[in-house]
């Protein structure tokens, strides 16, 4: 049978917060329902999600989880970013709810996540790169992915912070631009870890390092993020 299709229900503390959160995103509220339980529906061109609120609900213990597959992962998450620097005047990097850049983590597919104001964890993935292994990457590279799988896709950023900086301690001796985007993650890392001036430090080694004209160019998106999320919790 062809056809079918499946919506998440995703739990809240407030269902008001979380349909605004989604329409930061650039959803719209399809439905709205306040008895006999709150409850909402929201919709981004053919997503659909439908938010539950719970009294007493507590976002910081919430398990649920959703991979979305989207034909553009990279636009998506533009889109996303931008609309909750609109909303928020700032990029959230850390605690709930928050926004992870595109990244590959090893032994998964690249994509960016999404913790909404539910803790919920939205998981986006571009169509073409589902069931597609990647070329294993090696060195510091490897670290960096080994690093992003604790901390983007499992949520425990200290084992990602240890494993990353085993990695930058193995390999001292790799390329400039593989240390940078190394650092620059660091420094997100320990933005959500809540250690704001180390993050500041390990930003300013990642800038420090000296550059090729092409690698500038390759890494100045990672320091770019690094920045915003620097300055975000300087704020």
């Amino acid at each position: 049978m062809a056809g079918e299709r499946t919506y998440a229900i995703l739990p809240c503390p407030d269902v008001d917060d979380a349909v605004e959160f989604y329409e930061a995103l650039g959803f719209h509220p399809t439905y709205r329902q306040r008895r006999p339980n709150p409850h909402a529906v929201v919709r981004c061109e053919d997503i659909q999600l439908h938010l539950a609120g719970i009294d007493g609900f507590d976002p910081e213990a919430s398990y649920a989880s959703v991979i979305v597959v989207v034909p553009d992962a990279e636009a998506l998450y533009r889109q996303f970013a931008d609309g909750l620097r609109a909303h928020l005047g700032r990029l959230p990097a850390a605690d709930v709810p928050r926004l992870l850049r595109p990244r590959r983590k090893q032994g998964t597919t690249t994509g960016f996540t999404v913790v909404d104001v539910g803790g919920n964890w939205l998981r986006f993935y571009r169509e073409a790169d589902v069931g597609e292994p990647e070329p294993a990457a090696t060195g510091l590279a490897r670290a960096v992915e080994v690093a992003a799988r604790q901390g983007d896709a499992r949520g425990d950023d200290a084992q990602a912070l240890v494993a990353l900086d085993a990695g930058l301690t193995r390999h001292h001796d790799a390329p400039a631009d593989d240390r940078a985007r190394a650092l620059a993650y660091r420094a997100e890392l320990l933005v959500r870890l809540g250690r704001a001036g180390d993050a500041a430090a390990a930003l300013a080694d990642a800038e420090g390092l000296p550059l090729t004209a092409a690698q500038a160019e390759a890494v100045a998106p990672d320091l770019a993020h690094a920045r915003e999320v620097v300055a975000g919790a300087g704020g």
